[in-house]
Parts: structure tokens; C-alpha cells; sequence
């Protein structure tokens, strides 16, 4: 089933077929990280499908309940977002966008949707975030995400339930 978030964007399954698509998703988060780093282009690959793996396997074992999602812009493949509905808190537990749809307002539009299905359902919102990711951060500030936790590279933010 597909879920409209306005704007032309939707949400669908990650299906298996999809796992190349995600690898791209989340080898985008790591091009700038990756940039200084001396290796050959092949070396950087191996890396980014090791690390991919790693992830995917963790966040699935972490959250056997999890959404796992793609995020769709005028029906093209945009992102992906990993949700982890509980009963007192959806854990975001990953949105990304590939470069080419950030700056679009599709986060913007997303994380409205999560915040009004939180508060109809009673439920805080929280993510982690990397400490040096100020776009993220500034975007979650706006969506009343504050600081609940420190955790060195991360920061656990939270939006308490306005409901």
C-alpha cells in the first residue's frame, strides 16, 4: 500500500528488490564523510556495501517491527524512511534523501505528518542525530525536537506529544 504525504511525495515498502536503491540512499549520506578519506573509488564501494550491510542488518534486528520505507517525489524513488512506531514513541530511526530531492520541502512535509499522527495518537517523536549535522538539526529545532540525550556523537532529540 502506498501512503500520500502531500506534495506528490509517498511512502511504499522497501521491497527486496529495492536493496540497491538503498545502497545509494546511504552511500549519499557518506560521499563528504568519505571525500578525504585516501582510498580508490572501488575501495570507497566496498566500504559504503560493508557499512550498508552492517546498518540494515542492525536496524533490522533492532526493530523487528520497524517501517522500512521508501520515500517517493512524483512517483521517483527519493529516499528512504525507517520508522519504529511504539506505544508511547515513534522512533525515527532513519530519513534520508538523495541529493537531488533535499532542499525540496519533502522532509518538511514528512515530519508534519509524523508530528500530527503523533500527537492523534499520543506519542513523542524521537530521533538520533549526528552532533555535526546542523541541517538536520535545525530542521527537527523547527519541528519542536528538543535535546533529550547527549551521546557523544549523536544526539538523541525528542518532540513530546503536544496531545
Amino acid at each position: 500500500m502506498t501512503e500520500r504525504a502531500g506534495g506528490g511525495i509517498a511512502l511504499r515498502p522497501a521491497l527486496p528488490g529495492d536493496r540497491e536503491f538503498l545502497l545509494s540512499v546511504y552511500a549519499a549520506t557518506r560521499t563528504e564523510e568519505l571525500a578525504p578519506v585516501p582510498w580508490t573509488d572501488e575501495q570507497k564501494a566496498l566500504f559504503i556495501r560493508q557499512q550498508f550491510e552492517a546498518q540494515d542488518h542492525e536496524y533490522r534486528r533492532a526493530y523487528p517491527e520497524g517501517l522500512f520505507q521508501i520515500i517517493e517525489r512524483e512517483d521517483v524513488p527519493s529516499g528512504r524512511l525507517y520508522l519504529n512506531p511504539g506505544r508511547s514513541d515513534t522512533r525515527i530511526v532513519d530519513l534520508a534523501l538523495l541529493p537531488f530531492a533535499r532542499g525540496l520541502g519533502i522532509g518538511s512535509r514528512l515530519l508534519d505528518g509524523l508530528a500530527r499522527d503523533a500527537d492523534r495518537f499520543g506519542r513523542s517523536l524521537s530521533i538520533h542525530v549526528e552532533v555535526m549535522n546542523t541541517g538536520a538539526r535545525r530542521l527537527y529545532s523547527r519541528f519542536g525536537f528538543r535535546l533529550r540525550e547527549d551521546k557523544g556523537v549523536y544526539l538523541l532529540l525528542e518532540r513530546p506529544t503536544l496531545a
